[in-house]
């Protein structure tokens, strides 16, 4: 699949597709004889992978060091699980805290509300 279907399909651009696979977050793609990127299924897991890791905030360098011991193989399983596990705990305190920001702003959403009611039946 040519890279201006990859971008179309995940909604991601062309230059951050380039991007990715220049930094390590997507292994290398091939190229077919023209010398244009030539996405392979697997290749789109890739970029669908990084784009949900992405979306829930880790960082570049995280997923470089992941696809890195991705690349080394088997031997590397701990590590990979390792770093999905501290990452996991990271993003459940990122939502324990937009939990709180979220409670406070339906509290003041209702106090809003009861000011307006108030001002209402004036």
């Amino acid at each position: 699949m040519l890279i201006a279907k990859v971008s179309e399909k995940y909604d991601i651009s062309q230059d951050t597709l380039r991007y990715y696979e220049r930094v390590g977050l997507i292994p290398r793609v091939n190229r077919n004889s023209s010398g244009i990127r030539d996405y392979t299924e697997e290749d789109c897991r890739w970029v669908e992978y990084v784009k949900c890791m992405r979306a829930i905030g880790l960082p570049i360098d995280v997923l470089v060091q992941y696809v890195g011991l991705y690349q080394q193989g088997d031997e590397t399983v701990h590590a990979r699980q390792e770093i999905l596990i501290e990452q996991r705990q990271q993003l459940l305190n990122r939502l324990e805290e937009m939990q709180k920001v979220l409670a406070r702003m339906d509290d003041k959403i209702t106090r809003y509300e009861e000011i307006k009611d108030e001002q209402k039946n004036r």
